[in-house]
């Protein structure tokens, strides 16, 4: 017979060996789980990709906040330190661009035919194929 180990007391009746048997069948069977778990590459990579896309999430969602509040705190002390004639100047040109922007859409919905407003996006779409073109085949003679 084996000797017991000499942490572990001997069994005083069957009942108690098998109460230890059976103990020491539930640590193995933890260990071996457990050397299973660190053998899985897989899984272990799996997890710490997750981890890191987490910590990634956090700490971008934090720069973001931390731009957005500098991003703030520049803009009102912006807003202190430009003069008001600056600003009102700034307004009036932002009136004006939308006035004239406003203008050139309504000059391009009075002038522009029907068929090339309903077709504007694939008119540009083949301008800029065409220009492609030429561009592939200038170069290709060169």
């Amino acid at each position: 017979m084996t000797q017991p180990p000499h942490d572990e007391p001997t069994a005083d009746s069957p009942e108690e060996l098998r109460r230890q048997v059976e103990r020491t069948r539930h640590e193995l069977g933890e260990t071996v789980e457990a050397l299973a778990a660190k053998t899985d590459v897989k899984a272990r990579a799996q997890e710490k990709a997750t981890a890191l896309k987490e910590q990634a999430g956090t700490t971008a969602a934090q720069l973001s906040e931390q731009a957005r509040t500098k991003a703030a705190g520049a803009a009102h002390l912006l807003e202190e330190k430009v003069p008001a004639q600056v600003k009102d100047t700034a307004a009036a040109a932002a009136v004006q661009v939308r006035t004239k922007a406003g203008q050139a859409e309504q000059l391009w919905q009075d002038k522009a035919p029907r068929q090339v407003r309903d077709h504007r996006a694939a008119l540009v779409g083949a301008a800029a194929a065409l220009t492609l073109a030429y561009l592939l085949l200038r170069r290709g003679r060169k």
